[in-house]
C-alpha cells in the first residue's frame, strides 16, 4: 500500500466524532448528489440495497460513530477513523476484527473527479453499503484473518483478491454489467468507465488468475473481474487462500496490462 499522502488525517473527539468544516460538508453534498444517479443506472443491486440500509446523509460528511451504530446492528461491523493509508498488517488486523478502517479526511475540490488514495466519501458511501450485507462483511472479515495468517511477503498477493472485488468488481445483471466494488461506486468517472468503455478487458472471476494480476491505484483499472453471481464471491472466503498465494507465486504474475510509471527528473 501506498505509504504517502498530501491530506491531513481528521482527529476525532472522545465521541468519535470530527467536525468537519462547511466547505468540507458542501464538498460531501455535491459528491452525493452526483453519485446517487450514477449508482442507481451502473450499480449493482446489493450495493443499492446496502446504501438504503445504511442511510448516509446527504447534505453533511456523517460520523463514523453514527454509521457505526447502524452498521453493528446490521451486521456486527463497526467503522473507525485513521489516517489516510495504513499498512497492510493493520488493515488485514481490522478487518479481521470487523472494523473498517476509514480515512477521516475528504478530497478537495481539485480532486473532486478522482482521487488515487482513499477519502472519506470512498469509505463511506463505497464500502459501508456492502457492509450492511452480511455476506460481503463477513467475506471482508475472511480477507482479514486469512491476512493475519499470512507472511508479510504475502500482503500484496491477498490484497489483489480484494481489490479485484470489494474496491474494483463487476457482476452481471439480466445481462448487463454492474459495478459492485466499492471504488467504483464512490468514482464519479471509473463508475461509468467500468461498465461503459469497450477501453478495459472484463474477465470471468477465478481466484488465481485475480492473484496473479498486478494493478495500478493511480489509474483507472484496464483489467476488471466479473462475478456471474455474488455466491462465487462468498465461496472464495471458504477456501484456502494462503494455499491459493502459493499456486499463484509459483505460477507467477501477469504481465502488467498498464504502462509503466515515469518518474519526473
Amino acid at each position: 500500500m501506498k505509504k504517502t499522502s498530501q491530506y491531513v488525517a481528521k482527529v476525532p473527539d472522545a465521541s468519535g466524532h470530527i467536525d468537519y468544516s462547511p466547505e468540507e460538508n458542501a464538498v460531501w453534498a455535491d459528491l452525493y448528489a452526483a453519485q446517487a444517479s450514477q449508482v442507481r443506472q451502473y450499480c449493482a443491486n446489493e450495493y443499492l440495497q446496502g446504501l438504503s440500509k445504511v442511510g448516509l446523509s446527504k447534505d453533511r460528511v456523517p460520523s463514523c460513530a453514527d454509521v457505526s451504530d447502524t452498521l453493528h446492528e446490521l451486521t456486527g461491523w463497526t467503522v473507525e477513523p485513521v489516517p489516510a493509508l495504513i499498512g497492510f498488517q493493520r488493515f488485514f488486523s481490522m478487518l479481521a476484527n470487523r472494523t473498517f478502517p476509514a480515512a477521516s479526511f475528504i478530497r478537495d475540490r481539485k480532486d473532486f473527479d478522482y482521487i488515487e488514495e482513499p477519502d472519506i466519501f470512498h469509505e463511506l458511501f463505497g464500502h459501508t453499503p456492502l457492509l450492511a450485507d452480511q455476506r460481503f462483511a463477513d467475506f471482508s472479515e475472511c480477507i482479514g484473518k486469512a491476512g493475519m495468517r499470512a507472511r508479510p511477503e504475502d500482503y500484496a498477493w491477498l490484497i489483489r483478491l480484494y481489490w479485484f472485488t470489494i474496491e474494483f468488481g463487476l457482476t452481471r445483471e439480466s445481462g448487463q454489467y454492474k459495478a459492485l466494488g466499492s471504488g467504483l461506486a464512490s468514482s464519479p468517472t471509473e463508475l461509468v468507465y467500468s461498465v461503459e468503455s469497450g477501453t478495459p478487458e472484463r474477465r470471468p472471476f477465478d481466484i488465481i488468475d485475480i492473484l496473479r494480476t498486478p494493478y495500478r491505484i493511480d489509474i483507472h483499472q484496464p483489467i476488471y473481474f466479473v462475478l456471474e453471481h455474488a455466491d462465487e464471491l462468498f465461496a472464495a472466503g471458504e477456501r484456502d487462500l494462503l494455499a491459493d498465494i502459493q499456486t499463484a507465486r509459483q505460477l507467477g504474475l501477469h504481465a502488467p496490462a498498464y504502462p509503466p510509471i515515469v518518474k519526473s527528473a
